[in-house]
C-alpha cells in the first residue's frame, strides 16, 4: 500500500468552504459565505498547532472526496471537518466540545438548517472516539478521514508522530511517552479503526503496524 494522497493546496479552501455552505443551505438564503471561512482559516493557522493545521484540514477534505460514496449527507460531513478542530488548544481536553459548540452557534448563522448544523455538532463530538455506531455512515466517513493519516508510509507516519510530539512540547518526555501510550492502545483495542469499506481494505492494516511500532518505539508494550 501507499501513503495517502498528497493534500491539495491549502489556497483552494475558501473556495471548498464557499461550496460546501453553498450546498449545504439547500436554496436557503444566507450571508457571504467568506468571512466564516475566514475566521475557521485563522483559527486553524494558529501557533500552538504543529499537526491541526490547514494541511490536516485539507488532507481530511481530500479523504471525505474519495470516501463521499459512503455518507448519507457528505456536505454536513464536511463541515464537521472544518470544525473538528477548530478549536484546539493541545493543554486542554474540551476541545472537541468546544469546537462542536462554535458549529452550533455559527451555522445556523451561516444559514444552514438547524437539522443539519446539529448533525455537523454530532459529528464532531463523534472524533473524540472515533468510534461511531454501526450504520452510521456519516460518522464512519468523518472518522475514516480523520484517522487515515496513521496508514502514511514510514516517512509520512514519522513525520506525523513528530509534529504531535511539537504540539505537546510543554510536556516532559516521560509524561508523553506515557499519555502517547495511552492513546495508541485505546486505537489498537478497538475492533476496527476503520469502518468504510474502502478504508478497512486501505488503511486497516498499515495503520496497525505503524501504532504498534510507535507504541514499541515508546517502550510500551501493546495491547494484551
Amino acid at each position: 500500500m501507499t501513503d495517502s494522497p498528497r493534500p491539495r493546496d491549502t489556497r483552494a479552501l475558501p473556495d471548498r468552504w464557499r461550496d460546501t455552505l453553498l450546498a449545504a443551505r439547500s436554496g436557503a438564503p444566507g450571508p457571504d459565505p467568506l468571512p466564516y471561512a475566514e475566521n475557521l482559516l485563522v483559527r486553524w493557522a494558529e501557533p500552538q498547532r504543529r499537526y491541526h493545521t490547514t494541511a490536516h484540514l485539507t488532507a481530511v477534505l481530500d479523504r471525505i472526496d474519495t470516501l463521499a460514496g459512503y455518507a448519507a449527507d457528505v456536505h454536513a460531513v464536511r463541515l464537521a471537518a472544518w470544525f473538528h478542530d477548530a478549536v484546539y488548544r493541545p493543554d486542554r481536553t474540551e476541545n472537541e466540545e468546544r469546537s462542536a459548540a462554535l458549529a452550533e452557534r455559527a451555522l445556523p448563522e451561516a444559514g444552514v438548517g438547524e437539522a443539519v448544523a446539529a448533525e455537523v455538532a454530532r459529528l464532531v463530538r463523534l472524533t473524540v472516539t472515533h468510534d461511531p455506531a454501526e450504520g452510521d455512515g456519516n460518522g464512519e466517513v468523518l472518522c475514516d478521514a480523520d484517522l487515515a493519516v496513521l496508514a502514511g508510509g514510514p516517512e509520512a507516519y514519522a513525520a506525523y508522530a513528530a509534529q504531535v510530539r511539537e504540539e505537546y512540547g510543554f510536556v516532559p518526555d516521560e509524561v508523553f511517552r506515557a499519555g502517547r501510550a495511552a492513546v495508541l492502545r485505546q486505537l489498537l483495542a478497538l475492533p476496527r479503526l476503520f469502518r468504510t469499506p474502502y478504508g478497512a481494505a486501505e488503511w486497516e492494516a498499515r495503520a496497525r503496524h505503524n501504532l504498534a511500532t510507535e507504541l514499541e518505539l515508546l517502550g510500551s508494550p501493546g495491547p494484551q
